[in-house]
């Protein structure tokens, strides 16, 4: 799975795009630098259901905003990401 397909069902499940979720990441204090990916982790879980694989990839957007690793980007694989930026604001409103 891309990692834009790991946000694209996060939204599917939530109904909260990533963007949305690093806003309220920020309204609880778990957007700081010092802030480890457990505390996030748990928050997703207990609010939101979000397993492990699903909540690492909101950490990573919370605390590094949507820039990936162009590793994947352009291959054929199972992770391959159409773009080393992701897309934050919903499936409904990507170009």
């Amino acid at each position: 799975m891309s990692f834009q397909a790991y946000l694209d069902t996060i939204e599917d499940k939530t109904g909260l795009t990533p963007r949305e979720f690093v806003s309220l990441a920020g309204e609880r204090g778990l957007d700081t630098p010092d802030t480890k990916a457990g505390a996030i982790l748990a928050w997703l879980k207990e609010e939101y259901g979000l397993g492990r694989g699903h909540g690492m990839a909101l950490v990573h957007v919370i605390k590094k905003g949507p820039e990936i690793n162009a590793g994947h980007v352009g291959t054929t694989g199972s992770h391959r990401d159409e773009s080393a930026t992701l897309w934050l604001d919903g499936k409904a409103t990507r170009p």
